[in-house]
């Protein structure tokens, strides 16, 4: 490296006499002869001269593939050639997915066949077998192969608890799946508050309406025994009794919904039947003593053929369309012998079938059609317009109740012969208050056959009483 740092001064008749050559002519014969050039005073050989400027090339062209290329492909001979081991990657893509060695030596092959390097699993296309554990290890333990691993869940604090249950209960008032309800529950660890869950279920539908109370009594019925048992059941309608002074704030109705709770609870089998018989002459709370008096009513009446399952009443989609139309029909006939409009504008809320009041129109039209006399004409009328005015029943509905009527009067017809005449009367009244639209009183159906006094009246029609 000395030699590549001193200046060298030659002249032009020794610069001529300088070739690639490191020999001359008559050294190639076999002369002895060596010529000298003089370098700062000392007079060198020219074949280390040549030599120098051989190995100082091939020393910068290598710095310079090294820099650029990572010294990758490039190797010195000792005589100072390079060798091309392999092809250098132009682009540095090339340079940063290349798994070949970078110290310039070795075959070019890559590093551990391809499998090294970072993010690598191994070569391409190797599966992994099951590894087998080797009894000679000095790591290796007995109980190793006998061990099992799973996933801990940590048990639901009260805090959790409320915030994890309370969306999972609200949306079952929505699909009424209990089988969900029950594989969520079991997924987490609910420890010592599996007691808490018909309380919450319960808090919950107090504030609803009355199908909620019945999905939640199922509920509580299909979990017990599965995610709940009938301790944790007991347990908590004990705490639902402590706690009914501060539910009354909430629901002034709690006493009395709490003891339906408990008697359908006893009914369902999921309470003894001594539980309540338990509380005699213990209980100092009012509102405590005024639920468990309204339990024990509920399951007198159950003595005399009275069925326990409908506490809650009749409501809800959920219910068969056969049910639904009795209870509609049984409703009129109370409101006729009443004339309760109040009355009728509740129970058929409670009925929660905002779909299904079109079936309250039929019916109470057909009623004026079968019926002798004006009173039932006029009451239905005023019924039809409380019900539109209170906006109970809606304009889509109203609307196909009377076009099932109309539909259905050729045969009702038969079985009433004056049907025609009547049904354009109501509907003309209906119209003149409102409870209808003109385009829907055009569609009444008039009279399929006109009948005349006599072949010499002149075209009279004849009158036809109502």
């Amino acid at each position: 490296m000395e030699i590549e740092k001193e200046h060298i001064y030659i002249t032009p008749t020794e610069l001529e006499n300088l070739s690639d050559a490191p020999f001359s002519g008559d050294e190639e014969n076999g002369g002895s002869g060596e010529r000298k050039t003089e370098i700062n005073g000392n007079w060198i050989p020219a074949t280390s001269i040549t030599e120098a400027k051989i190995n100082a090339k091939a020393k910068r062209r290598l710095r310079k593939n090294s820099s650029r290329d990572s010294g990758r492909g490039d190797s010195v001979s000792d005589n100072g050639d390079t060798l091309k081991i392999g092809v250098v990657p132009t682009s540095p893509k090339g340079k940063l997915l290349d798994r070949r060695s970078r110290s310039g030596k070795g075959r070019g092959l890559p590093k551990k066949g391809g499998a090294g390097g970072k993010g690598v699993w191994g070569t391409p296309g190797q599966v992994y077998d099951v590894e087998e554990v080797d009894i000679k290890d000095p790591n290796y333990d007995d109980d190793q192969e006998n061990c099992v691993y799973e996933t801990v869940v940590l048990p639901l604090d009260e805090r959790a608890f409320e915030k994890t249950l309370t969306p999972i209960i609200q949306e079952y008032f929505e699909h009424g799946d209990t089988n969900e309800v029950s594989e969520m529950l079991k997924d987490l660890n609910l420890g010592e508050m599996k007691y808490s869950v018909p309380v919450l279920a319960v808090s919950l539908a107090l504030e609803g309406k009355a199908s909620h109370r019945e999905m939640t009594s199922k509920l509580i019925s299909d979990l017990c025994g599965t995610v709940v048992s009938k301790n944790d059941v007991e347990k908590s309608f004990d705490r639902l009794l402590k706690e009914l002074p501060e539910l009354v704030l909430d629901s002034p109705r709690a006493p009395q919904l709490v003891g339906q709770f408990i008697a359908r609870a006893v009914g369902d089998g999921v309470l003894s039947n001594t539980y309540i018989d338990g509380y005699k002459g213990t209980v100092d709370c009012i509102q405590a003593r005024a639920a468990l008096d309204r339990a024990t009513v509920l399951l007198s009446m159950t003595k005399g053929g009275k069925r326990i399952d409908n506490v809650w009443g009749s409501g809800g989609g959920q219910q068969s369309v056969k049910h639904l139309v009795k209870e509609i029909d049984m409703l009129l006939k109370e409101y006729l012998l009443s004339g309760d409009v109040l009355e009728v504008e509740r129970s058929l809320q409670e009925l929660e079938v905002p779909h299904f009041h079109h079936e309250l129109v039929y019916e109470a039209i057909v009623m004026v059609l079968e019926s002798t006399g004006e009173k039932t004409f006029k009451m239905i009328l005023d019924l039809l317009k409380s019900l539109w005015r209170s906006s109970v029943i809606t304009v889509d509905q109203m609307k196909r109740g009377y076009e099932r009527v109309y539909r259905e009067i050729p045969d009702i017809n038969l079985d009433v012969p004056h049907s025609y005449s009547v049904l354009e009367r109501f509907v003309e009244e209906c119209f003149q208050a409102g409870i209808i639209s003109k385009p829907l009183r055009d569609l009444c159906p008039s009279r399929g056959r006109k009948r005349f006094v006599s072949e010499g009246d002149g075209g009279r029609l004849k009158l036809e009483s109502y």
